[in-house]
């Protein structure tokens, strides 16, 4: 008898086959963070790794920001109160107008608050988590093509971009909205590889899902992508363009059901149409958020281009959003926020095409070089041409088509540096270009960390001569056991220069609160109508602000709860207040961008008899009656929404709300001349001046609407 012998193991090539198989059908549960077939021992721990440091600095000193822009936190708020206010985006809880954008950006904060309570961690922490996706996201989608380095590099480069470390920190739309168009990107790629139709109508899905984020701005990346796929699917021609009519049917359903319900829902049983000005989502779509944010004639903005006048202070040749032109993205106010790797992504991008101009049409290499790059030429092309409201941190939107390029561009080079003296002598000046242009954003700064300019551009510079030597000149063929280390070493050192900038911009932003409207990422701050957001003053007459005040320096305020924010179910967030602005201020006009410091005294008498009114208060301005709305935790209704300026209520209209005892008080501007001043919120203000009693509280002057003047003569 011979001995049992143990069944021998599967041939390699059968094993590698039944991990594909069980990787493409689904049918373990196998996730992205899996290792394949062929990839080095390091990558997953390397993804591991990238995902965890990207959540710990997004989180990092979180609640230092408070409730960062008090007017998508005042929609959280009513959202997280009211179902009616979550589904339109209201301002208030009583559901007098919305916010001037479609609410898909505030449902994830309005879900957490919902659950957890009002507080800082509890608005923000969905924004961190929207960046951890991003990164893993296009991780995801650049290693499938150029490997896990490159993925890494990509995912990398876009945690450490100045401006997506401030909006994935920050509460406005831009963060889910970037998110969104990196699933956008990585699902066309997909689709690009085998022509499954799933893939499209994902990404059309996505598409739907980031114009209820924001409108028109989901549709910039649209004509690259599908001139793309008309082009370059592996499919025939016709099935082509059935495939992008339905995902032009996904875009539609994804983003039309809620804008359907808006326009057929009865105007009288739902909020007023924030920034439009006949109470239409679809004039607020191609109007104020359209057509006039590119030539700048945006009806009741605060300012624009070629609008109705700018803000105080801002101008320039370019308009009241600063110059336009080719380089708006590399100028003193947007540079630093986005474009350290602008122009090493340009030449990569040039460099990319280049390399692959050789490949057959359906090429994946070439098709993913076309896509990040076309989504970066479009949406970088309008928003340096735009005439209309622009911000800094708008650009948010170019951090992952940035990061995509870097990473392939950068693997295809490293790969081709032994074959081709070109692509060696191409990475060494991209790198070299890198740092010169980091010199040039970080000494736009002089006093902030001087040293690190000549530290970047020193490194930089090395790096790229010996880079240079090792792969590119003749005699390296005799120091050729020298020169595959040496090359690596001079890799690491260019690779840090570059990044160094960027960094430290980073970290600066995460250290440091960000409140108010308009902010920006870095030190120099700076913009057409600000920089940072501006600690909040001391409270007067024992009040506590909202936005927990930070210390001298930049800690956590005294006597701020624990997390940002209070137990489940508690109405304020470190105590009362909502304001962001530079130093306590009593209520007015004052908080176009700003909101107030509202002091204990007048959150109290504010939140009076509360159950017995809809509104506690009405004041003018978005910004300004959300921080009374804040503080209180009861709905306060925006006169005039964002910029006051909005036709709702009329004055008519607010007579009747008044009749019927449903607001209690009014909130007197500061001055007559704001904004809003002309049109119903400043007819309403002279109205309620001329009949109703006024009292001070601290700094506030109120109208109590239930009680009449003996002068009004009624």
């Amino acid at each position: 008898m011979t001995a049992p012998t143990s069944a021998p193991a599967p041939a390699p090539a059968y094993a590698a086959r039944l991990r594909t198989y069980a990787r493409g059908r689904g049918r373990t549960r196998a996730c992205a963070l899996a290792r394949r077939p062929g990839e080095p021992r390091w990558a997953r721990p390397g993804l591991l790794a990238l995902l965890l440091g990207t959540a710990l600095l997004y989180a990092w000193h979180l609640s230092a920001s408070g409730y960062a822009n008090s007017f998508y936190s005042a929609a959280v708020q009513a959202g997280s109160v009211s179902w009616k206010a979550f589904f339109f985006g209201s301002l208030d809880a009583g559901n007098a107008i919305t916010v001037d954008k479609p609410p898909a950006a505030l449902w994830p904060m309005a879900l957490s608050v919902r659950l957890f309570g009002l507080g800082s961690w509890q608005i923000l922490l969905p924004q961190v988590l929207m960046g951890v996706a991003a990164v893993g996201a296009l991780h995801a989608s650049v290693r499938r093509h150029f490997g896990p380095a490159a993925g890494l590099l990509a995912g990398g480069v876009l945690a450490l971009t100045p401006v997506a470390a401030l909006m994935f920190r920050f509460n406005n739309p831009d963060a889910l909205l970037a998110l969104l168009m990196t699933v956008t990107v990585s699902c066309v790629l997909r689709a690009l590889e085998d022509a499954r139709t799933k893939w499209l109508l994902w990404a059309g899905a996505a598409v739907g899902a980031a114009f209820l984020t924001k409108t028109l701005q989901a549709f910039l990346i649209l004509p690259p992508l599908a001139l793309l796929y008309a082009v370059c699917a592996p499919t025939p021609a016709r099935r082509r363009l059935v495939q992008l009519a339905a995902a032009g049917l996904a875009v539609v359903v994804a983003g039309g059901w809620w804008v359907a319900a808006v326009e057929l829902w009865p105007a009288s049983s739902r909020p007023y149409v924030g920034g439009s000005q006949h109470n239409s989502f679809l004039e607020l779509t191609f109007g104020y958020n359209g057509l006039g944010r590119l030539n700048g004639e945006e009806t009741g903005s605060a300012g624009g281009g070629g609008g109705r006048g700018g803000p105080p202070g801002a101008g320039g040749g370019g308009g009241a959003w600063g110059e336009s032109g080719l380089g708006r993205m590399f100028n003193e106010t947007v540079g630093g926020q986005i474009s350290w790797l602008l122009p090493a992504a340009l030449i990569l991008l040039a460099a990319g095409l280049v390399a692959t101009r050789r490949a057959p049409r359906t090429d994946a290499r070439r098709a993913a070089f076309l896509a990040w790059g076309g989504a970066l030429l479009m949406t970088a092309g309008v928003f340096s041409f735009m005439a209309g409201i622009f911000h800094e941190y708008y650009t948010v939107a170019l951090a992952p088509y940035i990061a995509a390029l870097v990473g392939a561009g950068t693997a295809v080079l490293w790969d081709a540096r032994r074959t081709g003296r070109a692509a060696a002598l191409t990475l060494a000046g991209t790198v070299a270009a890198t740092a010169a242009w980091s010199y040039v954003l970080l000494a736009r700064s002089p006093d902030w960390l001087p040293w690190l300019r000549w530290a970047v551009l020193g490194g930089g510079l090395v790096a790229a001569a010996v880079l240079a030597l090792a792969l590119a000149l003749p005699f390296a063929v005799r120091l050729r056991r020298l020169a595959g280390p040496v090359a690596v070493a001079a890799a690491c050192l260019g690779l840090a220069a570059a990044l160094a900038g960027p960094a430290a911009y980073t970290l600066n932003t995460v250290a440091t609160g960000h409140r108010g409207s308009i902010v920006t990422a870095g030190p120099s701050g700076g913009g057409p109508m600000g920089g940072p957001g501006r600690p909040d003053g001391p409270a007067r007459d024992g009040g506590r602000q909202g936005q927990a005040p930070p210390t001298p320096n930049d800690g956590p305020a005294a006597g701020a709860p624990p997390g940002g924010g209070p137990a489940a179910g508690g109405p304020l967030a470190g105590g009362r207040g909502g304001g962001p602005g530079g130093g306590p201020r009593g209520g007015g006009t004052g908080g176009l961008l700003d909101g107030q410091t509202v002091s204990d005294r007048t959150a109290d008498t504010l939140s009076r008899n509360a159950a017995d009114h809809t509104w506690i208060a009405a004041a003018v301005g978005a910004q300004n009656a959300a921080s009374y709305q804040l503080a209180t935790g009861h709905p306060v209704m925006a006169l005039g929404g964002f910029n006051g300026s909005d036709p709702s209520p009329t004055l008519a209209e607010f007579k009747e709300y008044v009749a019927d005892g449903r607001i209690h008080y009014f909130v007197a501007p500061e001055s007559r001349g704001g904004p809003g001043s002309g049109g119903p919120a400043g007819e309403i203000a002279s109205w309620v001046e001329s009949t109703f009693k006024k009292t001070k509280v601290s700094d506030t002057t109120l109208y109590d609407l239930t009680r009449r003047s003996s002068l009004s003569g009624v």
